[in-house]
């Protein structure tokens, strides 16, 4: 037995200085999760009394109209808040095993959204959470036992700007043109997507900043990262006005980390010493999650459309 628990030790490979990283994420959780119960009663105040007809998307006038609600701007300085301790906690682990504990959040939006609003989550909400939960505690327990960090290559780097300008391209073309029709999820994932390149990116500026790597491809990178923030901010935005927070945050805590892993595992190759079996796990982990928030938002009460 205590061979078997050598052997499993060894295989481990984060260290204790990576681990440290794990409860500030958790931390940071815990103000996403309030700063976007915050940012969805600002939304719905200035979207159901400046509404412009169907939900399009919020006009200029409307984001405006944000700034001077107290609320959301209370929650844009914890959500700001958050970014800045997650982005504490990826200079200290793995972005695969960082990132997904965001979907700490969800959970904790849940609760808060239930007693603001007076809409007890049923038991298909609750079993859709539980799902999503369950799907990231399977991808984080792997992800801690044999995810790596290694240098990036300038190649590889280049790769992930083309695929965030792709994807980038991608997004704002359907919203042109799909914009009338577009439902809550595709907000959701879209934001979740380009949140998921900010992730990335970030932490490859960490890194190369760390190894003063300065130069300039970090400034490439860095407006890739304005980009894709500013553009998901956008569609978190005008999710928030067709879907409830918790659904929100459910989406990006789940969209977000699997589109970050999928990066970090394909491209950064962090889960190169994963055996087969580690890889199957992710698999697995990572339908779940995707599974529990297609449920959650085809049961939740204040999913509009």
């Amino acid at each position: 037995m205590n061979d078997q628990l050598s052997n499993l030790v060894g295989q481990i490979s984060l260290t204790p200085y990576q681990a440290i990283g794990i409860p500030i994420a958790l931390l940071g959780a815990v103000f996403l999760s309030i700063g976007a119960q915050l940012q969805h009663r600002g939304v719905s105040k200035v979207d159901g009394t400046h509404a412009v007809g169907a939900k399009s998307g919020l006009s200029m006038g409307q984001l405006m109209l944000l700034i001077r609600r107290p609320s959301w701007v209370f929650g844009t300085l914890l959500l700001t808040l958050a970014i800045v301790i997650q982005l504490v906690s990826l200079a200290f682990a793995p972005l695969i095993v960082v990132q997904p504990l965001g979907v700490v959040a969800m959970v904790l939006t849940n609760v808060i959204n239930s007693r603001v609003n007076g809409i007890a989550p049923d038991a298909r909400v609750r079993g859709s959470i539980a799902l999503a939960v369950l799907g990231i505690g399977i991808f984080v327990a792997f992800s801690a036992v044999y995810a790596f960090e290694r240098a990036l290559s300038e190649e590889q780097l280049l790769f992930i700007m083309w695929l965030l300008a792709a994807v980038v391209a991608v997004v704002v073309a359907a919203f042109v043109i799909f914009r009338q029709r577009l439902r809550a999820m595709f907000y959701i994932v879209a934001a979740g997507t380009l949140y998921g390149f900010v992730v990335t990116i970030t932490k490859v500026l960490i890194n190369r900043w760390q190894s003063n790597q300065v130069d300039a491809f970090m400034i490439l990178c860095l407006a890739g990262l304005i980009v894709a923030a500013l553009l998901g901010g956008y569609f978190v935005q005008t999710a928030y006005s067709v879907g409830s927070p918790d659904l929100v945050i459910a989406g990006l805590t789940v969209i977000d980390p699997l589109v970050a892993v999928a990066i970090a595992i394909t491209v950064l190759g962090e889960a190169d010493r994963f055996p087969p079996f580690a890889l199957a796990g992710l698999a697995v982990g990572g339908a779940l999650s995707v599974i529990g928030v297609v449920l959650l938002a085809r049961h939740h009460p204040q999913t509009l459309r």
